[in-house]
């Protein structure tokens, strides 16, 4: 789910209303989004980057709001805005107008490219006018489709440029990479394609674009018809078509892989930015022309009308609504809605390609209506069913771990590399976890193979609390399997954590002994469980053992080694076990 990230005094300037916090989230929850955090950016700085990397950042409030994953138009400021207001009633739906081509601005296509990225697609957004917040809005809303339905643009890659800088018609090609040179955007000098992909291997967000064309005998390029290089999709653009605050004409290409994600792309940016159009809401069509000759015009920004029955839709969502009722309530949705008789017909505009079937529509109609209003009613049909069974035993031996005077606790599912490595004492070569391949913060790098780090960082935070301090968690960790299909398999751990002025090991062991009991494991090295002594890193020597069930070892249980509480800021004496309890059932 993509999270977008708005300032909120500007919000609330568009919005033309001020809220609290909880307002907002209040707001956000009736209109199916949620709002993930309040935040300022130089906090989200000093969260990804470390203390250092907040000097001199605006402290102005962000807030970061979860978007669904095929509400591409709800990515930006504009879409988001345009939606709420139209789901309080406050403005009717916009109406999206194309404007005839000009044949200047044709974007023909040459056999070569079907080589690498067959599709192209194109559009002119005319007497643009950008402040700095709709510039910026611009660029991230790009950067948000280039993430989540461009695929980190192996199917699309997004190209604008000031069309006040370049002289159509433009010719999208493929050519060997040497063949390529121009000045790439924010570069001073011209380089070859070669040289380019040189330069942005150690670049931060460019170089996990290059394995896309990398090893193709040729590389896509977009020039105009004095040969002046637009862009070297999906890689940069030039920097001779850039935008600027000042550009009042724009011209946009994607191409792609996949034609239809292309229309849909192009579609929302149009439709997302054409408001600041001299002519509000106009686009203006290009026409693109294939290696045969033929062309089609694009944006094709279609609207289209969809028929639902108001019985079935009373019927799927569980409410009884008359027809105008639901009209209005779609209507609230961006999708303007006419009652007929026992049917509802749906206009669906560009902007909504989420909405591929009947099922989307009963969708936006309980989050309309709400879905706290809607009533519970017991299932009418007759149906068995059972909890999986590592599940109850959880649940069952969650109850238990209370019952013995633990307190449960719930830790992050991901960690940093020192939390299960370098803090334990051990390498983190040596250690069997998932890294996460382009982590957005320290704390956040791999997935946790150990509860143990999540607990101590718990008692760490809560160091004012009187002692002792008596916590577990049964949760799952991730560690590394060849053998399985992605590569890693899920463990179901229990582990606890005792921390007094005594290690209190005895503590712990009696835990371990009373699970084992509840799950009719005997103290037995053939049949049932034992202990054996080990070293490990992360233990005070001597202090040790194994937690062996029928010769397969299953967890540890000891006395935490006193670099391991330095490391993890704590000051008390803490004894720990920790198992995993799926070869238990």
């Amino acid at each position: 789910m993509p999270t977008i990230s708005v300032k909120r005094d500007t919000l609330f300037t568009a919005l033309g209303k001020t809220y609290t916090d909880e307002e907002f989230q209040d707001l956000c929850f009736e209109f199916g989004l949620e709002l993930d955090e309040v935040t300022t950016e130089k906090q989200m700085l000093i969260k990804e980057q470390g203390d250092h990397a907040g000097s001199g950042v605006s402290e102005e409030i962000l807030y970061r709001i979860d978007i669904p994953a095929n509400r591409y138009d709800l990515l930006c400021l504009e879409g988001l805005v345009n939606g709420i207001l139209v789901f309080q009633g406050k403005k009717d739906p916009p109406s999206y107008k194309l404007n005839k081509y000009e044949d200047i601005y044709s974007l023909h296509l040459t056999p070569a490219t079907a080589q690498i990225r067959p599709y192209a697609v194109a559009a002119v957004l005319k007497g643009i006018s950008f402040t700095k917040e709709s510039y910026n809005s611009f660029i991230d809303l790009q950067d948000k489709l280039h993430q989540n339905i461009c695929r980190k643009r192996s199917l699309v890659a997004i190209g604008t440029h000031d069309l006040d800088t370049i002289h159509g018609p433009f010719v999208y090609d493929a050519l060997p990479p040497n063949e390529i040179k121009f000045k790439a955007l924010n570069q001073t000098t011209e380089m070859t394609a070669p040289e380019l992909m040189e330069l942005y291997l150690t670049h931060p967000q460019l170089k996990q674009y290059l394995g896309i064309i990398r090893d193709s005998p040729v590389f896509p390029v977009i020039k105009d018809k004095n040969g002046v290089v637009l862009s070297m999709p999906p890689i940069i653009n030039g920097d001779h078509s850039k935008i600027t605050l000042d550009t009042k004409n724009v011209f946009i290409e994607c191409t792609a892989t996949d034609l239809t994600k292309a229309i849909v792309v192009l579609d929302t940016i149009v439709c997302m930015f054409s408001e600041y159009c001299s002519g509000k809401y106009e686009v203006q069509q290009c026409k693109v022309f294939g290696p045969d000759g033929t062309y089609e015009l694009y944006p094709q920004m279609q609207y289209r009308d969809e028929l639902i029955n108001v019985e079935k839709a009373n019927n799927y969502i569980g409410i009884r609504e008359n027809g105008g009722n639901l009209a209005a309530l779609l209507s609230r949705m961006c999708l303007t809605t006419t009652h007929e008789d026992t049917v509802l017909r749906v206009r669906v505009p560009p902007t909504r390609h989420d909405v591929i079937h009947a099922c989307d529509l009963y969708e936006d109609i309980a989050i309309a209506y709400g879905y706290n209003r809607i009533e519970r009613r017991p299932c009418q049909v007759v149906t068995t069913g059972g909890q999986v069974p590592l599940n109850k035993v959880t649940e069952q031996l969650r109850q238990e771990c209370a019952h013995a005077g633990f307190t449960e606790a719930l830790t992050f599912t991901l960690c940093s590399r020192e939390d299960v490595a370098s803090k334990l004492g051990v390498s983190i070569e040596g250690v069997p976890a998932v890294h996460i391949s382009n982590p957005k913060t320290l704390e956040f790098q791999v997935v946790r193979t150990l509860l143990l780090p999540g607990l101590l960082k718990t008692l760490a935070a809560n160091k004012k609390m009187p002692l002792p301090l008596k916590l577990f968690e049964i949760s799952d960790v991730v560690v590394q399997d060849e053998k399985a299909e992605t590569g890693a398999r899920n463990e179901r751990r229990l582990c606890a954590v005792y921390c007094g002025k005594a290690a209190g090991f005895q503590f712990v062991h009696g835990l371990l002994d009373r699970v084992m009991a509840l799950l009719r494991q005997p103290w037995d090295m053939k049949t049932g469980y034992c202990l054996r002594q080990c070293d490990d890193a992360g233990y005070f020597p001597g202090r040790c053992a194994e937690v062996v069930l029928r010769g397969e070892v299953i967890g540890k249980v000891g006395v935490v080694h006193p670099n391991v509480l330095t490391a993890f800021d704590l000051t008390n004496p803490c004894s720990t076990v920790e198992i995993n309890i799926e070869p238990l059932l």
